[in-house]
């Protein structure tokens, strides 16, 4: 089965800069597809995730805190579709966290920050290790989910926009309908 890698704090402003496409072409063997420049992969073939770290390293140009996920694991959280409720599909953004380990205990659940009307990010849901979040632009500053996410769990985490999560799906999906 297929996984997913999503590294941490990379291609971010300029800080641990580095190509997706020149990881794909160190990594041919394990047959890796890029979604993005957030480093954010695909990895086609069965390793583990022990080995797919290993490899990932290698080949950076430096440290990276990497989540490291089953393709299905994935699959079946979009295909529960988190953001069905038709409040959730009116946010400025919509996004998924990935935590480094599953959180030992559920903190209550929707949680918005910061608290009251004003509210800019609000944590609507928890699946394992996935954090599902809405975004609102209120006021002249913007408050990303992975700040919240990672406080309020206690736990690293790295964000992505939904947006690219289907995308992953897709690059899934096409690797599913060409047999591999």
């Amino acid at each position: 089965m297929s996984s997913v890698v999503f590294l941490r704090g990379v291609n971010v402003g300029g800080h641990k800069a580095f190509r997706p496409s020149s990881v794909v072409r160190k990594l041919a063997a394990l047959r890796v597809a890029s979604v993005g420049a957030a480093g954010t992969f695909v990895v086609r073939t069965r390793a583990s995730p022990t080995e797919v770290r290993a490899r990932f390293l290698e080949c950076l140009p430096f440290e990276a805190r990497m989540m490291i996920c089953g393709a299905r694991e994935l699959t079946d959280l979009v295909k529960s579709d988190p953001f069905s409720a038709p409040s959730l599909k009116t946010a400025d953004g919509q996004f998924l966290s990935v935590l480094e380990t599953r959180p030992r205990r559920l903190p209550p659940l929707p949680y918005r920050a910061p608290e009251g009307r004003d509210w800019k990010v609000g944590v609507i849901a928890v699946r394992g290790r996935f954090v599902v979040s809405v975004m609102r632009r209120v006021g002249k500053t913007l408050l990303y989910p992975n700040e919240v996410v990672e406080r309020y769990f206690g736990l690293p985490a790295t964000t992505r926009s939904w947006a690219t999560v289907l995308k992953v799906c897709d690059e899934l999906k096409t690797d599913a309908s060409h047999g591999k």
